[in-house]
């Protein structure tokens, strides 16, 4: 089941998937056709000026084996290797919800069966010379943390020492964020809204938030980073269900709100001064070091209707529902959207 439209209530329980109607070419593996959207016409170019991009839909050549279900998360390493975590699709010959490719879309392997239907966010860091994983499960109510190859550092299922959970099924973690001294948050977004400080060990903290729209609370936070492009470290909160970003010191108190030119925001990913915001309600967002406006990239309509469709419903060079993006070392965008039958997008830097 999907949980991802925006509403004040965000479990999984509440909505029941309708059933996607797969493409032959989906179905058989085959690449789809790159440089070209379905009409034979060029391929879109988003954005102005220095923020101008080829909107490269259906990015990678998965094996036949595998079948995209909801594309959550997407990751770059140090090697340029990208990883894509997805909910994989009933069709699927194959369970592993964590597909890696070389940085020209070529499948090198995947891994990750115990994520199927559960696999969401996930967050690359590298601790010393070593990069790891940080992921959330949000069928099995755990975050995970892994090495690229998807060996188990540490896993914390419902943190019983908030008191605030009756049942360990309440909570739905959907991403996490790392400071620069290792301090981890991890935000409860599908469910009951708190987000959890753990050492880096994994050894619990404290716990801040909780459901409301009054500063520090939140409600449905999606995603959330630590935003390090001012004088002090902050951690950022996409507070989807209130259709803002919400900022709190690294102790969890409440420093200010931004709400301009937001839809559903998702979660971030930074890059210099800039803000890479995947926007559910159909665009991908990029904010300057004060959080105004850059540019919208392929703003399109609703996705009711359209994200649990065929990819003949999906117009070239509009997203449906971006559900997570960053850039690349080059300074592409790959974004992943919360649809179906999976979508990875590379947008590339032609500016």
């Amino acid at each position: 089941m999907s949980t991802d439209i925006p509403s004040n209530k965000y479990t999984r329980r509440q909505f029941v998937r309708t059933g996607a109607v797969v493409s032959a070419a989906l179905l058989t593996g085959a690449p789809f056709v790159k440089g070209q959207d379905k009409a034979g016409l060029k391929t879109p170019v988003l954005g102005t000026g220095t923020h101008k991009y080829e909107a490269l839909h259906d990015w990678g050549e998965l094996p036949n084996d595998i079948v995209y279900g909801n594309t959550h998360g997407v990751a770059e390493d140090s090697q340029g290797r990208i990883y894509i975590a997805h909910t994989v699709h009933k069709t699927s010959q194959k369970g592993d919800a964590i597909v890696v490719f070389d940085p020209d879309g070529k499948f090198i392997k995947s891994w990750g069966a115990e994520f199927r239907g559960g696999a969401h966010g996930m967050h690359l860091v590298k601790e010393g010379n070593t990069e790891f994983f940080y992921m959330c499960d949000i069928s099995r109510h755990k975050m995970v943390k892994t090495t690229l190859d998807g060996e188990i550092v540490w896993e914390r299922n419902c943190p019983d020492e908030t008191g605030g959970y009756k049942d360990p099924a309440e909570y739905v973690p959907t991403n996490v964020a790392i400071a620069p001294d290792g301090t981890v948050f991890v935000s409860d977004g599908y469910g009951r809204n708190y987000i959890h400080i753990y050492k880096p060990d994994g050894t619990y903290v404290s716990t801040f938030g909780g459901s409301g729209k009054n500063p520090g609370h939140t409600l449905c936070p999606h995603g959330l980073m630590v935003d390090t492009r001012g004088d002090e470290p902050l951690l950022v909160v996409a507070d989807r269900g209130n259709r803002r970003l919400q900022y709190f010191t690294l102790k969890g108190e409440f420093v200010k709100f931004v709400t301009d030119e937001l839809r559903a925001p998702c979660h971030f990913h930074i890059r210099g001064d800039e803000l890479l915001i995947p926007d559910l309600e159909s665009r991908v967002t990029i904010f300057d070091k004060n959080n105004q406006l850059i540019v919208h990239l392929g703003d399109g309509t609703s996705y009711v209707g359209i994200r649990d469709k065929d990819r003949s419903a999906f117009t070239p060079g509009k997203f449906v529902a971006p559900h997570s993006a960053i850039h690349d070392h080059g300074g592409n965008i790959f974004v992943v959207e919360w649809v179906e039958v999976g979508r990875v997008t590379k947008l590339r830097n032609v500016a």
